[in-house]
């Protein structure tokens, strides 16, 4: 099994692999677990569990190894050291918190004794980076845009609604392009509330009437649909210049604009941990792991 871990500004999202799932995806669970809420999407029949919990970027490397060894053994994981060398295959980690790299390399190093690959530059990803500068893009960008080409046909524009509300773009011969950037939902509406003293915060739901008939319902109409504008909008002039192309939404607020969206195609909530399994495949042999 595989253990990917994703840490953002906002959230951290991790993700236990279990390739013997892919060819067994309803049975085959040895950890004798059923599935709950933590149980996968239908589009990733081999990510076993999944959560998703706020990131605090000063934990140290064993406050972060005693989070995951804790959700391990409460989804019924061996977890003494030696049951672990047999059970997992490696892990693989991105970050885009420069500050928990460290914490994050020595925890891997010091509690799991496995194969590491960290999503980084110089690491294989089997797409062609068109950016400027490839290394200015964002690990989570790139583990996005390998794991929707490995689920859907490109052309593709992925739309990551977290801290950042990011668009990746995807050529059809599945080349990076490059996308565009804009302040989240949780930056601007935290901007709102902290410069306009009359205002305070709100549930992020959709509101009742697209007309606020309170200033509840106005700051939700002018957020929730007002971000859907803006991913529908962008998306369409992406595609001025792209062509067609499946529009894919991922990230911690995709649920509450995909249902708004007139341009949005799929929703994978867990796109990012898919892609770092690719990656981590595709660098496992320099690595000494194997993948299945």
């Amino acid at each position: 099994m595989l253990l990917a871990l994703d840490v953002g500004n906002t959230h951290t999202v991790i993700g236990v692999f279990d390739p013997a799932m892919r060819s067994d995806p309803t049975g085959g669970r040895s950890l004798g677990a059923s599935r709950s809420s933590s149980s996968t999407t239908e589009e990733l029949p081999d990510l076993r569990f999944h959560w998703r919990m706020a990131t605090v970027a000063d934990r140290t490397p064993d406050e972060h190894g005693v989070l995951l060894v804790d959700l391990l053994r409460f989804v019924g994981l061996d977890v003494r050291l030696e049951e672990l060398q047999h059970q997992l295959t490696g892990i693989v980690v991105s970050s885009s918190v420069p500050s928990a790299m460290s914490a994050l390399r020595e925890m891997a190093h010091r509690w799991f004794p496995v194969p590491t690959v960290v999503l980084e530059p110089g690491i294989r990803t089997g797409m062609p980076i068109l950016y400027d500068n490839p290394k200015e893009v964002g690990a989570d960008r790139i583990a996005n845009a390998v794991g929707a080409v490995d689920l859907f046909a490109p052309p593709l524009i992925v739309v990551d609604l977290g801290t950042a509300t990011t668009f990746d773009v995807i050529s059809a011969a599945g080349e990076y392009l490059g996308g565009a950037i804009t302040p989240g939902i949780e930056i601007s509406t935290n901007a709102l509330f902290a410069e306009a003293a009359a205002l305070r915060r709100v549930e992020l739901v959709e509101p009742r009437h697209v007309i606020g008939k309170s200033t509840v319902e106005s700051i939700q109409s002018g957020v929730i649909y007002g971000y859907a504008a803006l991913v529908d909008g962008l998306c369409r002039r992406i595609m001025d210049d792209l062509g067609e192309a499946t529009v894919v939404a991922t990230g911690g607020l995709a649920h509450v604009i995909r249902p708004l969206s007139e341009v949005v195609d799929r929703h994978e909530p867990w796109l990012t941990l898919h892609g770092l399994r690719i990656v981590f495949e595709r660098n496992a042999e320099r690595h000494g792991a194997q993948t299945t």
